[in-house]
């Protein structure tokens, strides 16, 4: 027993330890070689996803959020200078059209007393009248002014709905928000201010639309008289701007511009992207005319290079690139 305390265990301890140190010599100087990549390794790559010009149909209508609002009050004015000789009818009187509110005597080139009457510019209800008996008038003063009992419907006009609209129709489709069922409103026409403030001439129906105008621009038309709204309503218009058939087409998303012209990316057999310019036609929001540029099987790039994916229906890009989406848990 002496024999194996003095001579056996020493020697084991001294085998243990000499055995660990091998092994740590090991693994700092002579690392195992590394494996050969298996085939659970990624070897595949990235492409960017394409499509094709094909032909298709574009209807382009053009809707608009807006509201009614009654028409506003015209102005009856005086067209001769001379005194109020008699006044006809009193605030609150409803007129027709061309009814008489005052006459106005005068003296003609020839030295003759005549009586000329200021009529009612539109049909409706006259406001006050701001003239008596033998008051002095001159050309062109107010007189009175007459509400009218009409409506219009009006909404903002965005620019890059301006750009969709090539040309101005001439009516609009309405549905007024809990109203009545959808109706024609005509006289369709768009209003852009002017940098001084007082407002362009309007552009109506059948007039071009390419040039939008500044911040502001709005289009209105006119309610028609057989049907019964209110102002402050909420409303939605549509606007035709037109339908091309069996014409070359592709997503918006793979055009860079959105009327008149563009570029694409088309790719060609070895993969090689060619930046191409095309002209374009009708736009739906959701697919472009191409009129000249590229041809029928033409591959090009399904989104404009460097451009931001757009959001799924229902989510909101936020300003550190995540994406917010109704009923997702915050």
């Amino acid at each position: 027993m002496g024999i194996v305390r003095t001579w056996v265990f020493p020697i084991l301890k001294l085998l243990v330890f000499a055995a660990i140190a091998v092994a740590l010599v090991k693994v700092a100087f002579f690392p195992d070689a590394p494996q050969e990549e298996g085939p659970t390794q990624p070897t595949g790559s990235l492409v960017e996803p394409q499509v094709q010009a094909a032909l298709g149909t574009v209807v382009n209508t053009v809707s608009v959020e807006g509201q009614v609002v009654a028409d506003p009050a015209s102005t009856a004015k005086s067209t001769v200078a001379g005194t109020v000789d008699e006044v006809f009818a009193a605030k609150g009187a409803v007129l027709a059209e061309g009814d008489p509110i005052l006459d106005v005597k005068t003296i003609d080139e020839e030295g003759k007393e005549r009586y000329v009457q200021v009529t009612a510019p539109v049909a409706g209800t006259l406001g006050n009248v701001k003239l008596i008996h033998g008051q002095s008038v001159q050309i062109g003063d107010a007189v009175a002014q007459v509400s009218p009992a009409t409506f219009s419907i009006t909404g903002a006009l965005s620019a890059d709905k301006q750009y969709r609209l090539l040309t101005i129709p001439g009516e609009a489709t309405v549905t007024i928000n809990g109203g009545p069922a959808p109706f024609v409103c005509p006289a369709v026409r768009v209003t852009t201010p002017s940098s001084g403030g007082d407002e362009e001439e309007p552009t109506t129906g059948g007039g071009s639309g390419q040039t939008p105008g500044a911040g502001g621009t709005s289009v209105t038309c006119a309610v028609p008289g057989d049907v019964r709204v209110f102002a402050g309503l909420a409303a939605t218009i549509e606007l035709a701007g037109g339908v091309a058939e069996n014409v070359l087409v592709l997503p918006t998303t793979a055009v860079k511009g959105s009327a008149g012209t563009g570029t694409v990316w088309v790719v060609g057999a070895d993969g090689a992207q060619e930046e191409r310019p095309v002209t374009l036609g009708l736009n739906d929001g959701q697919q472009v005319q191409i009129v000249d540029g590229v041809a029928e099987g033409d591959s090009v790039l399904q989104f404009v290079p460097g451009a931001v994916a757009p959001a799924p229906e229902g989510c909101t890009t936020l300003p550190d690139g995540s994406m917010a989406c109704d009923g997702s848990v915050g």
